[in-house]
């Protein structure tokens, strides 16, 4: 086969960016035509491409797997590290249960995603990408399979270039319970070394999510500027938001940071039935009041008064009338099912914290609601891993949006959301659990 004639793709001026990867009708976008997008990535070399890392972080790329850590620190981390030469690991363990958007583009722009790898890579100076994927993922293995074929026998990496598959399980999508994985320990957090100080075989390793390294091949493609040009002058850049529950038009949707929450619900559909509340930033987010959701842009400091982040890149909206105390125990009991099951405060504190949120659901009770208030305060900052925090502040935020469903339930007065069905649904549980 002959090599793709090259090309001078221009960089897009607004939205959609990563989204303009996308074909319709939905299918794996060629190389052929991911290259008509975007120009082949910077090749890795023996030493680190420091203009390449001066240029992410001038972009002020944050990840998007859900803590928005500076990318480009972490690039100038592992790119400074004396250790041998870098590892790139590109972390597909998308555990939250309501994102799509991982899955998307490793699915439908596989190419996308290892373009960004590979600038990563000479970015650090790596020789070795390992590309993890859940074992549950399996359109995407084999859209990544394919592509890695078709780059075999078109554009040749130059460096090692595999896919390895892990565990499914949001713990496994920490990077050091992913390191330690790939290192050939059980996926659970751990308080050693950071990856960038030691980690695949002991080398310096650097873990990025896939959207994280999508904006990246894209930066590298048409620099910081560029890439500063939608977003907020603190919050630069665009990203891509899963909508889900009631939403008329659920799906993934690219946004640039400061749009008004009400504008993404709108181009979702809205929801038909009226909104009771809108969780930001998945099960490992937090519940805002649907008068919040008419007034907040998306954005970590307009979302952080409200106690929720952006975070990974969730938006699920509750229908008014649903029982958002209800929805809440259910997902808390997806979080005790998540434990790694190391750490006390996970692994006590979690199962008590969803017993008691179902009993106040069930059984109502001064007592329960009491206990609830209490445990969620010894849990929090506890554990090897942020677990236990997504637990308590989603539970926070359940106690003070929907007051009015805490006190109907404290006062033993059920709602009978249970007999219906449930709007968010929840790994591992029966519909109407």
């Amino acid at each position: 086969m002959s090599e793709p004639a090259p090309t001078s793709a221009a960089a897009p001026a607004g939205l959609p960016r990563l989204l303009a990867h996308v074909s319709r009708p939905r299918g794996r976008a060629s190389l052929a035509a991911h290259r008509r997008l975007l120009p082949r990535p910077p090749s890795p070399r023996g030493r680190p491409d420091f203009a390449l890392v001066s240029a992410v972080e001038g972009a002020g790329l944050r990840g998007r797997g859900g803590a928005g850590f500076p990318a480009g620190k972490k690039l100038r981390a592992v790119s400074e590290r004396d250790r041998g030469r870098a590892v790139v690991v590109v972390n597909g363990s998308e555990g939250e249960p309501s994102s799509a958007k991982d899955e998307l583009l490793l699915t439908d722009t596989p190419h996308l995603v290892i373009d960004g790898a590979l600038s990563a890579a000479a970015a650090v100076a790596a020789d070795r990408v390992i590309l993890c994927v859940p074992a549950s993922a399996t359109r995407s293995l084999s859209s990544l399979y394919q592509a890695l074929e078709e780059r075999a026998a078109l554009e040749p990496p130059p460096i090692e270039l595999g896919v390895t598959i892990v565990p499914d399980g949001f713990v496994t999508g920490e990077e050091r319970a992913l390191v330690g994985w790939l290192n050939g320990a059980p996926p659970v957090p751990t308080t050693g070394p950071r990856p960038f100080e030691r980690g695949v075989n002991g080398r310096p390793t650097l873990v990025h999510n896939v959207e994280t390294l999508a904006q990246l091949a894209q930066i590298a493609a048409f620099g910081a500027e560029w890439f500063r040009s939608v977003g907020t002058p603190d919050e630069p850049g665009g990203a891509l938001v899963t909508v889900s529950g009631a939403a008329a038009k659920p799906g993934v949707y690219e946004i640039s940071f400061g749009t008004p929450l009400r504008h993404l619900l709108d181009a979702a559909g809205g929801a038909p039935d009226g909104i009771g509340g809108v969780l930001v930033g998945g099960f490992f987010g937090a519940w805002i009041h649907p008068a919040a959701a008419d007034t907040v842009t998306l954005s970590d400091h307009d979302l952080a008064p409200l106690g929720a982040t952006l975070g990974s890149g969730v938006v699920a909206v509750l229908p008014a009338g649903a029982c958002g105390l209800w929805e809440t125990a259910r997902i808390l009991r997806w979080y005790r099912g998540q434990s790694a099951g190391q750490c006390g405060p996970c692994v006590h504190g979690l199962a008590a914290i969803a017993g008691a949120a179902q009993h106040l659901v069930d059984k109502g009770g001064d007592g329960t609601l009491a206990r609830l208030v209490r445990w969620s305060g010894d849990v929090q900052g506890r554990g090897a891993c942020r677990l236990p925090d997504g637990a308590v502040r989603l539970l926070r935020s359940a106690l003070e949006v929907f007051a009015a469903d805490v006190d109907a339930h404290r006062r033993g007065r059920p709602c009978g959301a249970s007999s219906r069905a449930p709007t968010l649904p929840v790994p591992g549980l029966r519909a109407a659990s």
